[in-house]
């Protein structure tokens, strides 16, 4: 019996944070710069390269679960917008891709935007709703699905505050 209250007690859970996945589906999409400057799948990489640091591109098909191929574009593209750089490793046979300068300043300000956007969203919430058990389930949510945290994040949360200088000079590998 206990197992059929917690199916549906999850089935519960699920159908809020569906709901509230669509709200913040709505946050991200308003948060992204408009015209064609990065597309949502070339944004998810530019976060992945922010919270995971300089990987292979590889290591960076892995996480956004692609095939190899479909990443060697999304960086052709990137690099092309000026977004990351490429370089290689000692083997030679890898490469390497970071964050340019231009990335860090568009993950920074999207961040911004959409941390206040949601602070807005939140100020509309019942008053016994508690602050630290609300921002506890949502870390225990992310950390679930694989997300690493802001605190973690290798570049844009370290220097927030650092302005960001923007490069002429791109690799050419």
């Amino acid at each position: 019996m206990a197992s059929r209250e917690t199916a549906a007690s999850l089935d519960d859970v699920a159908d809020a944070v569906l709901g509230a996945s669509r709200a913040l589906v709505g946050i991200a999409a308003r948060s992204m710069p408009e015209g064609d400057e990065v597309t949502l799948s070339q944004y998810r990489a530019l976060v992945l390269l922010a919270s995971h640091g300089p990987i292979t591109s590889g290591t960076l098909a892995e996480l956004l679960d692609v095939h190899p191929s479909t990443t060697t574009r999304l960086v052709d593209r990137l690099e092309t917008k000026g977004f990351v750089e490429r370089s290689a490793t000692d083997d030679r046979r890898e490469v390497v891709v970071s964050l340019a300068p231009k990335a860090i300043a568009l993950l920074r300000d999207v961040t911004r935007r959409r941390r206040a956007e949601i602070r807005k969203a939140l100020q509309h919430l019942p008053d016994d709703l508690s602050p630290d058990q609300l921002a506890a389930a949502f870390r225990a949510f992310a950390a679930a699905t694989g997300e690493v945290p802001d605190d973690r994040w290798s570049i844009i949360l370290n220097n927030p505050t650092e302005p960001v200088r923007t490069s002429t000079s791109r690799s050419s590998t």
